[in-house]
């Protein structure tokens, strides 16, 4: 891969990977419409892996003290810290991602297999999801924060998250999805959908780096590391820009570029 190749990807991956528009179907996408290779899993893996750099480092402050009240939880026995709710109902809402994991990741690989295949897929599931994420911003109360979510809450955006190994279905669009039918603001659903990232893309990164060494393939290091780098640089700024607005400008502008790319697709290979 040469350099621009790698800033590209890095490019869409750290923005699309926390705007609900899905990034693994770009992923999947950009090269068919630059005509570059399909990238290996080893490079996903690396701009996942920035993806998650990023988001530990912007909440880290947050991180720290879930983490501290966790442990103190376990310690006296009590969960009325909000901190301490909040990181149980993060670990609570990653269990079905390893329950359902391995399924919905057998699925992948068969769609990876088919090229107009997997865009059909990436164009149907970007228009019906982004479809959910409207309807659930109309509907949706809007009223509550992430710290109010329940341990069933927590199950349901942990399910929906799931489902987002199917390219085009979008990981932070199908939790804030579910955060906004539950009742939480945009940036609520946000910010949970947010933090839900970091052990979700750790146990991914790890598992498929475990695989990967397994193989015993030549690795492009330095092409993994700036594929890496970059991804991280462009995650801290989407996650920032995001957070900052997106409570006045709704989730509508995402939507409609969802079912415009979704549209587009199925025009270019049905």
């Amino acid at each position: 891969m040469d350099t621009l190749e790698i800033i590209l990807l890095a490019l869409v991956q750290g923005v699309t990977e926390f705007l609900p528009i899905s990034s693994s179907g770009h992923l999947i996408l950009t090269p068919l419409l630059f005509g570059f290779e399909l990238q290996e899993l080893a490079f996903d893996v690396a701009l996942h892996l920035g993806t998650l750099g990023a988001v530990t480092l912007y909440f880290r402050r947050e991180i720290a003290r879930m983490t501290v009240a966790v442990l103190g939880s376990l310690r006296h026995r009590r969960f009325d810290d909000p901190d301490a709710r909040l990181g149980w109902m993060i670990v609570l809402a990653t269990v079905p991602v390893v329950l359902l994991g391995l399924p919905l990741k057998l699925v992948l690989e068969f769609l990876r297999d088919d090229p107009t295949l997997i865009a059909k897929v990436i164009a149907a599931t970007s228009i019906g999801f982004g479809l959910l994420l409207w309807w659930s911003d109309w509907r949706g109360a809007r009223r509550r924060d992430e710290y109010s979510l329940g341990w069933r809450g927590a199950l349901v955006v942990g399910v929906m998250q799931a489902l987002a190994i199917i390219p085009g279905t979008s990981r932070s669009g199908i939790t804030i999805t579910a955060g906004l039918l539950l009742g939480l603001t945009r940036r609520a659903a946000s910010r949970f959908s947010f933090l839900l990232a970091i052990p979700t893309i750790l146990m991914a990164g790890t598992v498929e780096g475990i695989e990967l060494a397994g193989q015993g393939a030549a690795v492009d290091w330095m092409g993994l590391a700036l594929g890496a780098v970059w991804s991280m640089l462009f995650a801290y700024l989407t996650i920032h820009l995001f957070l900052r607005f997106i409570e006045r400008v709704s989730m509508l502008p995402f939507v409609l570029y969802r079912v415009a790319l979704g549209g587009l697709i199925l025009l270019l290979v049905w």
